[in-house]
């Protein structure tokens, strides 16, 4: 049975909107694109590299597939380009798109049922990169088995957020965590059961 990892590049406040560069992600007039670019160091680019150090295909929505496509394929052969382009792209939407990128799948209709169907089959593990809007998706339905979140140290008050309308109440465990030099917290989660609620001892 595969997993489902999300990894996810995050503020403080929460937003995922547009990490990457200025282009990546304008929608509702967002200016703050590429908010993640100055804080990476060597540690940052190990921890990423230990997440796709294991096989696994990609499963994204409609709009991270969109921007990956329009750039991992015209870059130049290096390991996590080729890797890439090579593994199976699983492309949840909602409508019919013209999937270009070699190796695309697209998952439509009863998009719950097929992430199920998909996961219960063999292969390798499946991991989600941006894809706010879908990552909505897979919390409410409790289909993500780790949480890798990426939390960077910065603020920016708009812009699309992680915890949004798909999130439940869920008890989350810590697996392990990381900060680099720059300050970004890197921590992974499981779903660790319901919430259960008490009384503050002071």
């Amino acid at each position: 049975m595969r997993k489902i990892t999300v990894c996810t590049f995050m503020t403080m406040d929460g937003v995922i909107q547009s990490p990457g560069s200025p282009e990546e992600d304008t929608k509702n007039n967002f200016q703050w694109g590429g908010w993640s670019a100055r804080y990476w160091d060597k540690l940052m680019n190990e921890a990423m590299a230990k997440t796709t150090a294991q096989p696994y295909d990609l499963l994204l929505g409609r709009r991270t597939y969109d921007i990956f496509a329009a750039f991992w394929p015209n870059q130049e052969p290096n390991p996590t380009t080729d890797t890439f382009n090579m593994v199976q792209k699983f492309v949840v939407s909602n409508s019919a798109l013209n999937l270009s990128w070699v190796n695309s799948t697209l998952i439509t209709g009863e998009v719950v049922a097929a992430l199920k169907a998909l996961k219960s089959t063999e292969g390798p593990d499946l991991l989600v990169y941006g894809s706010s809007n879908f990552v909505q998706t897979l919390l409410k339905h409790h289909l993500i088995d780790v949480m890798q979140n990426w939390i960077f140290p910065v603020t920016l008050g708009t812009g699309q957020r992680l915890f949004d309308d798909g999130t439940q109440p869920l008890n989350w465990k810590l697996l392990n965590t990381e900060v680099s030099t720059t300050g970004v917290i890197i921590a992974s989660y499981a779903p660790g059961g319901e919430v259960k609620t008490g009384q503050m001892s002071l």
